[in-house]
């Protein structure tokens, strides 16, 4: 079973303490990888900054939106299994000035788009809302109005999921990011969504 994580920089493993990256033992999808053991191999894809829809004018554009890359990326890695997005925190930045309604529009294209690109041997899609904001530092300025949004994102990304009837995790009220800089989960964090994650897919896999 291969399952494709696809998200931004708490996906790429970002260490908010060092400005570098978590090793790959100590991230979601390594932890996720060793809970699994055999039955499944987890592909890495994540980028830092990475929106659903959007470009960002202050960073090289074509890179960060993630439905630019999304179909290289899945042609790259199929056969694939399952598809599991995590994305939206970037989406909140106050230079897109996006709505909650809109952020959940981008993720909805973005499972169209998987349909659309994988039309022989689509994967299961799952759908996992972003971890909570915590107390933001340098990057308070770039979130103007995350913090309300971040409240409703979990359940406009239900509906999505519910509408185009794929997989959804709240990780939203599960965790929360670290203090650091109120975007990136620490070490613990990676822990507990890697065993969450964990426990979703066992779960889904039996239904």
């Amino acid at each position: 079973m291969n399952i494709l994580c696809y998200g931004d920089s708490n996906t790429w493993g970002f260490n908010a303490e060092t400005g570098g990256r978590y090793p790959r033992d100590v991230r979601w999808t390594g932890i996720l990888q060793e809970l699994l053991g055999g039955k499944a191999f987890i592909i890495e894809e994540g980028l830092n900054g990475r929106t659903t829809v959007f470009d960002d004018v202050f960073q090289w554009s074509h890179t960060r939106n993630g439905k630019d890359y999304l179909p290289t990326c899945l042609m790259s890695h199929r056969p694939l299994d399952i598809v599991i997005m995590m994305l939206g925190t970037n989406d909140m930045k106050s230079c897109f000035n996006k709505s909650v309604w809109d952020i959940g529009r981008g993720m909805e294209t973005l499972v169209d788009q998987i349909r659309g690109v994988m039309t022989e041997d689509c994967p299961d899609i799952i759908i996992a809302s972003p971890p909570k904001l915590g107390k933001m530092s340098d990057y308070a300025p770039q979130f103007i109005g995350a913090q309300e949004k971040i409240k409703n994102l979990a359940a406009e990304y239900k509906k999505v999921a519910e509408a185009k009837k794929v997989g959804f995790i709240n990780i939203t009220d599960m965790l929360s990011a670290g203090d650091v800089d109120g975007i990136h989960i620490d070490e613990g964090g990676h822990r507990i969504l890697a065993e969450k994650l964990y426990s979703y897919l066992e779960n889904y896999r039996k239904d």
